[in-house]
């Protein structure tokens, strides 16, 4: 059996992101390697005939990763996304006010006594995230419902936010512009949902209507000549991704990032052998499991591509 030789990097001033990254997957180290497969499997699910899915939990919107996201919708990487509500809180949220860098040991009871929510490393007053999010959510609301009516999909909705934003770095904005659906199954799971539910105390004929939202999907799965994904993390938004594939036979290709571990049992920790399985992937797929912190990972796997 002939082996490949694991080569040295070499980097100067001059090295690029796509060549420290192609040197990624000669050098054969550890997480390195992955990294460089995982760029190598989204080089293959970018054409014409793959619809591609980004999945994603909400922290990472709180963080600089937020950009990235937006310049992958901004650019038309993918096709669909599915998030959690807290991606729409902090995406309006920032629109409207700044977040703040903080402290993974700050003193969280002083925080609270001082209006500033901690997630993470990142500080969040009160005032750039609860009031701010309602203030400006309920006119909205007004406006969208006068318009479209009072029964709307979790994409609709999301759309409707996006076309009446003015912010270019929003997500939401992006996603409006370039009519890439986001869906929200977890949609009262948020600032976001909670303002739905405020807004209907008052207007009982409004509605969510989910069950749109998975007749949609079906229209996007069923039809795909092939399926890839990105997915960031575990939880609802990486269980509807794969879950919705499993229709069509699973993914033929698929990126995973994670930090959870595999013993116990959860989804997040699931490597994409185990979706194997329960037929949510290819046996065939090209896929690969990369294990760290995707504030770090996400921008060298799809940075060559924005």
């Amino acid at each position: 059996m002939k082996r490949k030789k694991v080569e040295d990097l070499k980097i100067d001033g001059e090295t690029s992101l796509s060549e420290l990254i192609d040197q990624y997957g000669s050098a054969g180290g550890f997480t390195a390697k992955k990294v460089s497969l995982a760029r190598d499997i989204l080089e293959n699910m970018f054409h014409e005939e793959c619809t591609n899915f980004l999945s994603f939990p909400a922290c990472i919107i709180s963080t600089g990763t937020r950009g990235i996201i937006k310049e992958a919708v901004k650019n038309g990487l993918f096709d669909v996304m599915i998030t959690t509500c807290g991606t729409l809180d902090h995406d309006l949220a920032r629109v409207w006010e700044d977040y703040y860098h903080g402290s993974f040991n700050a003193d969280d009871s002083t925080l609270y006594k001082e209006g500033v929510n901690r997630l993470g490393n990142i500080f969040i007053p009160n005032s750039s995230y609860g009031q701010v999010i309602e203030d400006n959510m309920q006119p909205i609301l007004e406006e969208i419902v006068e318009e479209r009516g009072a029964k709307l999909s979790t994409k609709e909705i999301i759309w409707e936010f996006g076309k009446r934003l003015k912010d270019k770095d929003s997500i939401l904005y992006w996603a409006a512009k370039n009519q890439v659906p986001i869906f929200v199954p977890g949609i009262t799971d948020g600032a976001f949902g909670t303002q739905l539910w405020m807004y209907w105390q008052r207007n009982k004929d409004f509605h969510i209507d989910l069950m749109k939202d998975q007749e949609d999907l079906a229209d996007i799965v069923f039809p795909a000549q092939e399926s890839g994904a990105l997915m960031i993390g575990g939880g609802i938004s990486k269980h509807h991704t794969i879950w919705w594939n499993q229709f069509r036979g699973g993914l033929d290709h698929a990126v995973y990032i994670t930090t959870a571990v595999e013993y116990d049992g959860s989804l997040s920790g699931a490597r994409l052998r185990e979706a194997i399985s329960w037929g949510k992937i290819r046996d065939m797929a090209n896929r690969v499991t990369v294990e760290g912190d995707a504030t770090v990972l996400l921008p060298l796997i799809i940075g060559g591509f924005l």
